[in-house]
């Protein structure tokens, strides 16, 4: 199990440190919630956790395929909705895919992308289009 600890500092701010690397992030509420903006939202971590899963993800299926898939982009969009609760409605992703990835490879690739263990975990009322761009 990994362990992540938080600290509220008040004023809709928390920061979060991953326990195994000692990395440290922080949070805070958005503005359209009372909030501040100043750093991600708890919501856009999930969003930014499913595009990132993706890459990493696709980075492994690329990797046992001995595909190139450095410089490859993840563009996502994140919306809110308030009923019947405040709560995610969408994530859309756009993948620019990194040139060179040979066409017969491509369906593999996005097959593993969809197969993310963050996607997979997602409700399923939550959408998600996903468009994968190629050079």
């Amino acid at each position: 199990m990994v362990k992540i600890s938080m600290i509220y500092e008040g004023q809709l701010h928390c920061s979060l440190t991953h326990e195994p690397s000692g990395s440290t992030i922080s949070t805070d509420a958005p503005k359209d919630n009372m909030g501040r903006g100043g750093a991600f939202s708890p919501t856009d971590l999930v969003a930014a956790a499913l595009g990132s899963c993706m890459l990493t993800v696709m980075g492994i299926a690329a990797a046992k395929h001995n595909i190139e898939l450095k410089g490859t982009k993840v563009e996502v969009g994140k919306e809110m909705v308030t009923a019947p609760v405040r709560r995610i409605g969408a994530i859309t992703l756009r993948l620019h895919m990194a040139p060179g990835i040979p066409q017969e490879k491509r369906s593999m690739l996005e097959a593993a992308a969809h197969s993310c263990p963050v996607h997979k975990s997602l409700h399923p009322d939550i959408e998600i289009p996903v468009q994968f761009i190629y050079p």
